[in-house]
This record gives structure tokens, sequence and C-alpha cells, in this order.
């Protein structure tokens, strides 16, 4: 059975950091893209990040470029997203997701698995 359990969310000051992990168990991910997701209250979700099987392909939302970045480490079957200059319209349940496509995760987001969220809340 496959789970995604992320990891690092709190309540951060407008300006700071966290990192976000994301233990993906179940079976072997190296070859399956991954990505962090978001919701608002009272908003839909929406993509935040995504990295290929490789690591050699990104993408970021438009709203968190140069802020945040992804990373995994493949033989710990983990995704990372570090925010930094947070804000607190990031204030959000992040969801961790993976898919064994990149265009199902990036182009039409509906990956296959989904994490259960972290919250992240920035106060101003």
């Amino acid at each position: 059975q496959v789970q995604l359990v992320e990891s690092g969310g709190g309540l951060v000051q407008a300006g700071g950091s966290l990192r976000l992990s994301c233990a993906a168990s179940g079976r072997t991910f190296s070859n399956y893209a991954m990505g962090w997701f978001r919701q608002a209250p009272g908003k839909e979700r929406e993509f935040v990040s995504a990295i290929s099987w490789s690591g050699g392909n990104t993408l970021y939302a438009d709203s968190v470029k140069g802020r945040f970045f992804i990373s995994r480490d493949n033989a710990k079957n983990a995704v990372y997203l570090q925010m930094n200059s947070l804000k607190p319209e990031d204030t959000a349940v992040y969801y961790c997701s993976t898919d064994p496509t990149w265009v199902r995760l990036v182009v039409s987001k509906t990956p296959v698995y989904w994490g259960q969220g972290t919250q992240v809340t920035v106060s101003s």
C-alpha cells in the first residue's frame, strides 16, 4: 500500500522559513515524478512545485518562484520543499503527491497518490 507522509509544517512569522518533508513508502518511487500542492481555506487546491524522477527537471508556480525550492532523495524515497521568505498568503495545507508521469502531475494536476497534508501558517 502506497503511503505519503508529510512533516515539517507549523506556525512561522512572515519572512521566515520552513522545510517540508515527504516520506514515501509502499513501492520504489525513484522513477516517479513528485510534487507539492497546497490548499488555502476557501480556495481550490493549487500546484506549488514538482520534480522529475531524476531531479533534473523542476517546476514552480509563479507565486513561489525564487522563494521555494524542491529536492528529492531517491535513496530515501523522499521529497522536500524548502520554503523561504514566507508570506501570509502562503498559509495553506500542503500536500505531497507522486505519479509515474510528469504530465499527469504538472499538466492535468491529477497525480495518482496524495499525502494527508501538513498545515503551514504564516503570521503577519
